[in-house]
Order: structure tokens, then C-alpha cells, then sequence
């Protein structure tokens, strides 16, 4: 075996060991590791198959999301509770980031780097909400969360064009339109370092749905489909219901979306901010 592939095939086994930890701290340390790994040697993850499994403590508890507790921003244990909901959603990207990397195969290596890339910005992401949170006497796991975000992943395992699709171009894109309300949220409690980390997050995840963006039009491309329509059909088969406004429209042109992607999302939204 060539340097090149026996790089590779570590860099893969430590992709698979990130995504299979359990502990928070764990899989944040392994994530980091393997960014610079993958930074310094520019591993081709295509073809090397690895197994992993998807790793998460035990708590905190998944309930459905209706069964999330409502708390009261305006308490201590309501605000502590907002900080660990972005937590949860921080980690579990960590997650979605790794198995994009992991699950598929024969992508240009650009792919896995851009993706193990980003699962170090949601690692670091997610260090910073757990280290806030502790300033509250809280820990990550204290608060009942719901599973929406994986669910999402295992209905996309199949195919790398509908992954693209649906997780950074729907999931994630719907944190360039929440984040302001959260942000405003946090700095009427006058949370100066919520609002530090919010505004870290909101400026790397225009990048992240931008790499989504990049991917799902070159998969698009190999298939000789056209994106804008593909991109429609892909919501509207897969979804309950379509994204609804308002909608961070500059956010979501600087992360690539089209004009007749954001008409089309706009004619079936609610409102527009």
C-alpha cells in the first residue's frame, strides 16, 4: 500500500472513531484531531470503507418535540435551557458533518475535506455553547431535547444528493433564519458571550450551507439534472411541509441559494423578513 492510501485509510479510521465517540469531550478532541490531519495531508476518503456507528451519550433524554419543556427566557433555568438547545443542535451537526464524510463514497476528495472542515467549526461551536452553559451550573445532557435533526440523517443515508439537500440546505439553512431571533433574544438578557458565540456560529454557517450548496449542484451535474427544479422536487417529496418565512434571504444568497430557489421558498412561506 502506496503512503498516500495508508494516510488515507488512517485518517479514515479516525473520521470513524470521531463520529462512533460517545463522550461530548471525546468527540470534539477526535474531530479536531482529524481537521488537522485531513488539513495537513489531503486525504481521498474515496473507496475506503470503514464501519462506525453514530455515537451519542445517553443523555440528554430525546423526546418528541412537543414534549420539550417550555421554559421562560426570562428565568435563570429558562436561559440556561436556550444555551443547552443550541448545544444540542451543535452537537448534533458535529455528527451530521462526520457521517457526510463517512457514509459516502467515491466523492472528490475536496468533499471530505470540506466536510471534516466543517464538523471542526461545529466541534469548536459546540465547546463554546458547553463551556457557556456551564457558567449556568449546567452540563450538556441537563435538559430533555428532541431528535429531529439525526432523524434527518438517517432518511437521507441513501443518497449524497438528497443529504445535500435536505440537511445543510434545509436544516441548516434554517439556522441563518432563527439565529437573529435567538441573538436578539440573548442580548435583551444582556448574555454578551451568547451573543459572541451566536454571531461565531451565524458567520460559519452561511460557509457550511454554502458547501452543501457546492456539493448538491455538482451531484446534480454528474446527474444531468437541472438544480433549481431538483432542489424543489427533493422538499417537496421528502417533507411534511415546506420551509416557512421568514426567511434570511441575504444570509441565504451568500450561502448560494438562487433566485428561483428563494422565489420558490417565498411563494410557499408564511411571511419574508
Amino acid at each position: 500500500m502506496h503512503s498516500a492510501e495508508v494516510e488515507s485509510a488512517q485518517c479514515k479510521a479516525l473520521l470513524a472513531a470521531a463520529l462512533s465517540a460517545v463522550a461530548p469531550t471525546d468527540k470534539v478532541a477526535l474531530t479536531l484531531e482529524l481537521a488537522r490531519r485531513v488539513s495537513r495531508e489531503q486525504p481521498d476518503f474515496s473507496g475506503v470503507r470503514i464501519a462506525a456507528t453514530v455515537g451519542r451519550p445517553d443523555q440528554p433524554r430525546l423526546v418528541h418535540p412537543t414534549k420539550v419543556p417550555r421554559r421562560r427566557l426570562g428565568t435563570r433555568v429558562g436561559h440556561a435551557a436556550l444555551v443547552h438547545s443550541v448545544a444540542h443542535i451543535e452537537f448534533n451537526a458535529i455528527n451530521l458533518a462526520l457521517d457526510a464524510a463517512w457514509r459516502f463514497e467515491q466523492m472528490p476528495a475536496a468533499y471530505y475535506h470540506d466536510w471534516v472542515c466543517v464538523a471542526a467549526d461545529e466541534a469548536t461551536h459546540f465547546a463554546m455553547m458547553s463551556e457557556h452553559l456551564a457558567a449556568f451550573e449546567h452540563a450538556y445532557g441537563d435538559f430533555d431535547a428532541h431528535d429531529g435533526l439525526w432523524q434527518m440523517a438517517e432518511q437521507t443515508a441513501s443518497d449524497v444528493m438528497v443529504r445535500m439537500a435536505l440537511v445543510p440546505r434545509v436544516l441548516e439553512a434554517r439556522g441563518l433564519d432563527v439565529t437573529p431571533g435567538m441573538r436578539a433574544r440573548l442580548e435583551r438578557l444582556g448574555d454578551t458571550r451568547g451573543v459572541e458565540i451566536l454571531d461565531v456560529i451565524a458567520r460559519d454557517e452561511v460557509g457550511h450551507v454554502a458547501i452543501g450548496t457546492r456539493w448538491f449542484r455538482y451531484v446534480c451535474a454528474q446527474r444531468r439534472l437541472e438544480p433549481d427544479q431538483t432542489f424543489q422536487r427533493l422538499l417537496s417529496d421528502n417533507l411534511p411541509q415546506l420551509p416557512r418565512g421568514p426567511f434570511a434571504l441575504d444570509a441565504r444568497r451568500r450561502a448560494g441559494f438562487s433566485s428561483v430557489e428563494l422565489d420558490w421558498l417565498r411563494a410557499n412561506g408564511e411571511r419574508v423578513r
